[in-house]
């Protein structure tokens, strides 16, 4: 372990040699891969990276059973272990991961995998990079590849989901805003309406770069794809501190969402549905009448 780490951020070089000396010197790890962003030559490289590491291992429950062998990684600032958690139902069956952030500046995510699940953990990930095979299990090579992120061309089926879902959430926010329930409305606004215009707004992307790259988790690289104007409008929906600027953000999602669906729609040959102008019309008289004292619902 390194001393002061605090003071200095590890290189990449010696994250990894710490990362595969340990699964060198620990018979319990026959195999070591890397998934994520470093896997990954279409992203940036910066000093915010984590370190997406997994260790296939003989011996599930001697790791599990005392923490104290992460401390060959460095001193932590902080911990989680997702599959130890009960408020977050954890999601990756017999896998059990840690999540650490160290003092300085670096961080793992280190899953363990059970070395009868190798298979399963293979065919995972195509961001996927093996970094040790002790006893030469894996005899194809893997060449990691972005191609599962890409933006996916959406069936007539999912283009219409998302257009029903976004308009009928609408009227919750409208309605949260009119009863003066502004954190009824936010939710709406943020947890349903706006995804579905990123949603899409990636889809128009998709058939601007013939569905050839990925926008990245939650959309962080759409702003390489829109115009400048189109995004200082997207962003100005994230003000949320008053109602007014709530109604704001609501409208402007609806003229983004039309303008953006009805292109979709256009290029891949698919209906736009007609109910817009209704909802909207029933939103503009909420608007229009909101009261100055909450309604009884």
């Amino acid at each position: 372990m390194i001393e002061d780490e605090e003071d200095n951020m590890r290189s990449e070089a010696q994250m990894m040699d710490l990362i595969l000396s340990f699964a060198k010197n620990d018979p319990r790890v026959r195999v070591v891969g890397m998934e994520g962003s470093r896997t990954n030559v279409n992203v940036p490289k910066d000093e915010f990276q984590d370190y997406d590491i997994t260790y296939v291992v003989t011996d599930m429950e001697s790791f599990k059973k005392d923490d104290k062998w992460l401390d060959y990684f460095g001193k932590r600032i902080i911990m989680q272990k997702p599959e130890a958690m009960s408020l977050f139902p954890p999601e990756l069956g017999n896998w059990f991961s840690y999540l650490m952030l160290f003092e300085d500046g670096n961080r793992i995510d280190l899953t363990l995998v059970p070395i009868d699940e190798l298979e399963q953990y293979i065919s995972s990930d195509k961001l996927l990079m093996i970094l040790l095979d002790k006893d030469k299990r894996i005899q194809e090579p893997i060449i990691p590849t972005d191609e599962d992120y890409h933006v996916k061309k959406p069936s007539p089926e999912f283009f219409d989901d998302c257009c029903n879902e976004f308009w009928w959430v609408s009227t919750y926010v409208s309605k949260g805003l009119f009863r003066k329930e502004i954190l009824f409305a936010i939710e709406h606004l943020n947890m349903y309406v706006r995804p579905n215009l990123l949603r899409m707004m990636a889809w128009k992307v998709g058939i601007e770069t013939d569905f050839s790259i990925s926008v990245g988790k939650s959309y962080k690289y759409m702003d390489k794809y829109l115009s400048q104007d189109v995004w200082k409008r997207l962003l100005s929906t994230y003000r949320n501190s008053s109602y007014e600027e709530i109604w704001d953000a609501l409208f402007e999602c609806h003229s983004l969402f039309r303008e953006t669906s009805k292109f979709v729609a256009n290029k891949l040959g698919y209906r736009y549905p007609d109910y817009d102008d209704k909802v909207i019309r029933y939103i503009r008289k909420l608007y229009q009448s909101k009261a100055e004292k909450r309604p009884g619902s």
